[in-house]
């Protein structure tokens, strides 16, 4: 019998060539290096020499760590490491300052394994940290300012800091399967966009030449629409006449 500590899974050596075979010109006409579902074990060294590229996908394989080396990719907008066996993530990734993109999502990150250099990433739009260990968030997500969409669900939360729930610029935050107690609103924790999407009713006098034609135009469209077809116990309707800011009345003919 072989003595020895056991071995993991030998994973697939990438080469210089296969990684070269593996750029492609992304929707936007940048490069990116695609080495998913590849069966890697080990972050692979000679990709260092294409450091070059605007984006790097190493999702969907069985990489455990990312080494500090990850700061040669100082062009890089957008990083997929989802579905790994992420246990931690190097410090140096604070150094990524044209990140917009960063998925690591489905790992196994815990809150101290976050490195609290993710706060330097001060334009990042997107970030996933969906379906890993993570007991709470750090509040220095907060400083994140340009951040649009964050993926906090299937973890270990009991709470949202208010530093990232009221983030300036946050339109998605999906937080969905976490031990929230029962006395925070589901609404706060996952969806606190519901901010900006209530109503105004707005007067005549607030709106431009072109919308108040507009607006006119549909009341004329549904004043005939009433006389084709009858319905006196409908309240009329004019849409056009909301802007995305507070409630608006049950009753639009009063306006």
């Amino acid at each position: 019998m072989a003595k020895g500590k056991a071995k993991g899974p030998k994973g697939k050596k990438i080469t210089l060539k296969i990684a070269k075979n593996s750029i492609r010109i992304s929707y936007d006409g940048g490069r990116r290096l695609d080495l998913s579902k590849m069966g890697i074990t080990t972050f692979p060294k000679c990709i260092l020499k294409l450091a070059d590229v605007d984006e790097l996908d190493l999702s969907r394989n069985m990489l455990k760590k990312i080494p500090n080396s990850i700061e040669k990719f100082q062009k890089l907008r957008w990083l997929d490491l989802h579905s790994n066996q992420l246990e931690e993530l190097p410090k140096t990734i604070g150094t990524l300052q044209n990140l917009f993109y960063l998925n690591i999502c489905n790992n196994k990150l815990t809150t101290k394994s976050l490195p609290e250099e993710l706060n330097l990433l001060k334009n990042l739009r997107f970030l996933n940290l969906g379906l890993n260990c993570l007991e709470c968030i750090p509040t220095s997500l907060g400083a994140l300012q340009e951040l649009k969409e964050l993926g906090l669900f299937d973890n270990l939360l009991t709470t949202i800091p208010n530093s990232v729930r009221k983030l300036p610029k946050l339109k998605k935050l999906n937080a969905e399967r976490n031990p929230f107690p029962d006395s925070i609103k589901k609404e706060e924790c996952v969806d606190p966009i519901k901010r900006i999407e209530t109503l105004y009713l707005v007067q005549e006098k607030d709106l431009c030449c072109s919308c108040l034609k507009t607006c006119q135009d549909e009341k004329d469209k549904m004043n005939k629409l009433k006389n084709i077809i009858p319905s006196p116990s409908k309240e009329l309707s004019f849409p056009l006449l909301l802007t995305p800011n507070s409630t608006a009345k049950d009753n639009q003919e009063q306006w």
